[in-house]
């Protein structure tokens, strides 16, 4: 039968999600349950087989991310479909662009990229053991809140190309991370189970590293293969998040998905 005849493969992954997270609302990628084990490993299958022609998605011109070079934001979303048990989009990011670092509270996650290749860091959270805080440098200001900052581990920091199969993330782990695009522009196939709703308590919140007092840190304007073997060398090693504001920096536009259309 022509390809063209088939019912397209975005169509196919919605579907799959849809089944795959419906009643799984709140557990996590790997749960117990046989047919939602299945389900998933179904949805992993077909996200892996995507390609940006699937999606019409053409690659983007080599055009820097932030700056006054940059026309437009330096991300865009494309929103494709939504339901009580998922969201499905596409992320656009130019050349030097990044998504900072940012959690999806209680969610789970399926991240594929479609063209280009990204560096994904994932941290964990740990059990503040109730001790004295370290000493941060620079100094915290004095109004911030108690339980913060958080205590957490750097638990992967991996490079993602079409190629590569999707990157999994669930309530429990590799929950908060930051996407950065490497040598050129980049595109990823992003699904959230359960959407995003601030008023079911899942609301995205953003965070920085602090930087222990004597201590050096993984940012500041180090080569790009310098901070990567430092990142590989603190892998499992307790670091310190404190929630921020969203960076002023980051700005994330819209656009209009050209693939196939998809119901649910």
């Amino acid at each position: 039968m022509p390809r063209d005849n088939k019912t397209p493969l975005i169509q196919r992954i919605a579907r799959q999600a849809h089944h795959a997270f419906k009643g799984f609302v709140a557990s996590a990628i790997g749960g117990d349950d046989d047919d939602y084990t299945t389900g998933f490993a179904e949805l992993v299958k077909l996200v892996t087989a995507v390609r940006a022609a699937d999606l019409k998605i053409a690659r983007r011109k080599d055009k820097p991310g932030p700056g006054p070079d940059a026309a437009g934001p330096p991300v865009t979303y494309m929103h494709i479909c939504e339901t009580e048990a998922f969201s499905m989009g596409v992320f656009l990011l130019r050349r030097g662009a990044s998504i900072p670092l940012h959690d999806h509270p209680g969610m789970n996650g399926v991240l594929k990229v479609l063209y280009g290749k990204v560096t994904i860091r994932c941290f964990d959270r740990l059990e503040h053991d109730g001790g004295d805080l370290p000493e941060f440098d620079p100094p915290l200001p004095p109004a911030t809140p108690s339980g913060c900052p958080r205590r957490s581990v750097l638990r992967a920091v991996g490079e993602y190309s079409e190629t590569s199969g999707p990157c999994l993330l669930t309530p429990q782990r590799d929950n908060i991370h930051q996407i950065d695009a490497l040598d050129g522009p980049a595109a990823f196939l992003d699904i959230l189970a359960p959407p995003y709703d601030p008023e079911d308590g899942r609301d995205c919140h953003y965070y920085k590293v602090l930087r222990r007092a004597g201590a050096g840190g993984t940012e500041g304007g180090k080569p790009a293969e310098l901070q990567h073997q430092e990142e590989e060398v603190q892998k499992e090693a307790e670091m310190w998040l404190l929630e921020v504001p969203q960076p002023e920096d980051f700005l994330c536009g819209g656009e209009p998905y050209p693939g196939p259309a998809v119901s649910v």
